[in-house]
């Protein structure tokens, strides 16, 4: 199939503008501290309060949020831009009809596109505010290129941050790399930190007052803190069954924590704060990086 049979197939899936999704970015400077987890609870948690939740996986080197799932998509974003899929093609859904993307190679390519192709399949992608109330990125770990993209292209951006050194010593890494990006504007991206694998509340409001205190010296990038995730046995288990732990142990410690965090993003005043761009926007933003 020749590009111009694809760019035709493509504007045929064209709809009408729909209202904006809410874009939330989740990531972390080192890999390894519960973000996929984060990614994934939250999203089940979005859905017991009645939103439609789609993630995108955007961490190529890991396929962390099908596995977790328990679920094997049979295609990816690759397959919308190359294979003329269209998007409820590339959407597989897991429990409480959670719908995940992944993301493959596909983003990658998509800097060598025509720019009228290419905008056909940034008008498919926006597809996706229609489906979808909220769109979690689950991001690769660390200050790769591509993370940084996702992120500078982000309003809203979730970092998972745990008490080691590293961990927060990789946080600082990454969001120091954030800020000296040339496209990345503090007044437009919102960060906020997740403190997780803390014993007690207090430990994580001090994580979090620590690492503020340094980024605002020397980065002045304005974060807020989110709340904390504990140190819970029932999560690694639910990791091990292939289960949310948010539906296979709601009772636990951190399945409540995970449905205080989801309370806060969705409060009034919180939802009244965030703008949405929805998903053309996002990709467009991407892209013209790339360019």
């Amino acid at each position: 199939m020749d590009q111009a049979e694809q760019l035709r197939i493509l504007k045929a899936g064209q709809q009408q503008p729909k209202p904006l999704a809410r874009v939330i970015t989740v990531t972390s400077g080192k890999g390894g501290v519960g973000k996929s987890n984060t990614s994934i609870n939250l999203a089940i948690q979005f859905r017991k309060m009645g939103k439609r939740v789609i993630i995108l996986d955007a961490d190529f080197g890991l396929a962390n949020i099908e596995i977790m799932f328990g679920a094997v998509p049979k295609h990816n974003l690759y397959d919308l831009i190359y294979q003329g899929k269209s998007i409820t093609d590339i959407i597989t859904w897991g429990p409480m009809k959670v719908g995940f993307i992944s993301g493959g190679s596909g983003i990658a390519g998509m800097a060598n596109l025509s720019r009228d192709y290419l905008n056909c399949i940034i008008e498919n992608l926006a597809q996706l505010d229609t489906i979808a109330d909220i769109i979690i990125v689950d991001t690769g770990a660390g200050i790769a290129d591509a993370v940084l993209e996702f992120l500078v292209a982000s309003g809203e951006i979730l970092m998972m941050t745990t008490p080691e050194p590293t961990s927060i010593t990789d946080s600082y890494s990454l969001l120091k790399a954030l800020y000296r990006h040339p496209r990345f504007d503090p007044e437009a991206t919102k960060v906020k930190l997740i403190a997780n694998r803390v014993e007690k509340a207090a430990e994580g409001q001090i994580l979090f007052s620590k690492l503020n205190a340094v980024v605002e010296r020397y980065l002045k990038i304005p974060m807020t803190y989110l709340g904390y995730v504990p140190e819970d046995s029932l999560l690694s288990r639910s990791v091990m069954q292939q289960v949310p732990v948010s539906l296979q142990y709601p009772g636990s410690r951190a399945a409540a924590a995970y449905e205080r965090i989801a309370g806060r993003l969705l409060n009034k005043v919180e939802t009244q704060r965030q703008p949405k761009r929805g998903m053309a926007a996002f990709f467009s933003h991407i892209v013209t990086g790339k360019r």
